[in-house]
């Protein structure tokens, strides 16, 4: 499959298909007019496919470094932003070359922002490595690092001229990332596609199919809306209160698509009482997520998670805006006062 994602002022290759990995260096040659590339990578994903992701480059004419960063949420820090700058400055980087993400979220959001802000902006193709960063974070161009009061609150949108997806990968994904991977795919039924939930809901959709139809949901939403003004704020459903435990855990003591999990639960309740959601669909929700094995309750209280929600990004003008589910497969976006969804929070949570 081959998308051209089309936003204001960029087109991004979106490549998704077994074995695209070796297409790598082709696609960088067809888009970056210079010849040196550095590949950011992790210490989990650069034993299994840095020295290929080198290979395919380097037949393609391409000078290559690689940076390894350790594994995991604790690397997007301000530290390691510097320490990708001065290794990209060794490598001879310059704005017509090309940064390579090749791992999950985390190495592309490290590496994007590492791309948006080095020489004020340089090309970065996505080579996402795991479930949930094929088919959510490669997408769209969010970069970004977290700060001690809150997740991915320093950041840019820097759009990748590519995103490589070969999913191949998900042969040496450790279960527990594939099952984290699988709430992005389960919110993207919940969200936008009713007949992609019914499928998870009975198991008859295949990971191609459920890969890809993530991929063209999140792709139509970013052309809509690149900036997160309107309907991609959508994305964010079950994310406002992941992050909140994701925060108060310490970024890194619970997976990202754990986190969600939990939080999908508890918006869909939320909209049960708000009147939104129809009273079937947090218990349909729950069993989507016990199917693949993501959790659905936390043990921590409304006033602790209301606290760290109140510094989310997506507090604005002193509301908090919560994706609510009208029905499976339709979200819409509620602002919502702090005060009452405390209110509202300590009722869901006994």
């Amino acid at each position: 499959m081959k998308i051209n994602l089309k936003t204001a002022n960029k087109v991004t290759q979106i490549h998704a298909e077994a074995g695209a990995l070796s297409s790598l260096g082709s696609i960088a040659a067809e888009l970056v007019k210079g010849r040196r590339a550095a590949i950011v990578s992790d210490s989990n994903v650069a034993p299994l496919y840095l020295e290929r992701a080198k290979a395919v480059l380097t037949a393609a004419g391409f000078s290559v470094g690689g940076i390894v960063v350790p594994a995991g949420e604790a690397s997007k820090q301000p530290e390691k932003l510097l320490e990708l700058w001065a290794e990209f400055n060794k490598l001879g980087i310059t704005r017509k070359d090309v940064i390579v993400a090749l791992g999950g979220g985390v190495v592309g959001d490290l590496s994007g922002f590492a791309a948006a802000t080095y020489l004020r902006g340089c090309p970065i193709i996505q080579v996402p490595t795991s479930l949930l960063a094929m088919v959510d974070s490669s997408i769209g161009g969010k970069t970004g690092i977290d700060l001690p009061f809150g997740k991915n609150l320093a950041g840019a949108f820097h759009q990748p001229v590519a995103v490589v997806t070969d999913s191949n990968m998900l042969q040496t994904l450790p279960q527990n990332r594939y099952t984290e991977g699988m709430a992005e795919v389960i919110k993207y039924g919940c969200i936008s596609d009713a007949e992609l939930f019914r499928g998870l809901e009975c198991g008859s959709v295949s990971a191609e199919d459920f890969v890809a139809r993530s991929i063209s949901i999140k792709a139509g939403v970013v052309e809509r809306d690149e900036f997160d003004l309107g309907e991609r704020m959508l994305l964010n459903f079950g994310h406002t209160v992941g992050h909140a435990i994701e925060k108060n855990m310490g970024f890194g003591g619970i997976s990202h698509g754990e986190a969600v999990a939990i939080g999908m639960v508890i918006a869909a309740k939320l909209g049960v009482r708000l009147g939104v959601t129809p009273q079937d669909v947090p218990e349909r929700i729950i069993s989507v997520l016990e199917r693949y094995g993501l959790p659905t309750t936390t043990t921590y209280s409304a006033t602790e998670l209301a606290a760290a929600i109140s510094s989310d990004k997506k507090n604005l003008a002193n509301k908090l805006h919560f994706v609510l589910l009208e029905n499976i497969g339709k979200g819409v976006l509620y602002p919502i006062e702090p005060a009452a969804l405390i209110d509202e929070l300590k009722t869901i949570l006994i």
